[in-house]
């Protein structure tokens, strides 16, 4: 399930809010494992510090914010990592932050990399 709604958002099939109450619905360990799910997409979709910070306005938390001043750093990677670990308090916001990084990513590896020829099933959800 958590596959198809982080890949729906970044497709624009559904809206990031839809996922969010998704998402908080989520017992807190699911909602951990969620958060490694993102992480590992967002890396799939070659992430960088540049789709983080395009990412951050579309995600609705302030720059402010531990996570959000944590995924315009460098390494993403190893930022992405003290997200995850932050405080259940942090999940939402990070959740936000990490899809719409994901979403930024993807989106440009779909207009590049997958443009006519994709085949991944989560890239062909519409």
């Amino acid at each position: 399930m958590s596959e198809r709604v982080i890949n729906e958002v970044a497709q624009g099939l559904r809206a990031l809010d839809d996922a969010v109450a998704w998402f908080s619905s989520l017992e807190q360990a699911q909602q951990k494992a969620v958060l490694h799910e993102a992480v590992r997409y967002a890396m799939q979709a070659h992430a960088t510090v540049n789709d983080a910070r395009e990412g951050l306005p579309r995600s609705g938390v302030k720059p402010t914010m531990t996570p959000a001043v944590l995924i315009v750093r460098e390494p993403i990677l190893e930022q992405m990592g003290k997200i995850i670990n932050l405080p259940p308090g942090e999940y939402v916001k990070s959740f936000r932050i990490l899809v719409s990084t994901f979403a930024v990513a993807d989106t440009r590896r779909r207009e590049t990399e997958c443009r006519g020829t994709c085949s991944h099933a989560w890239h062909n959800l519409s």
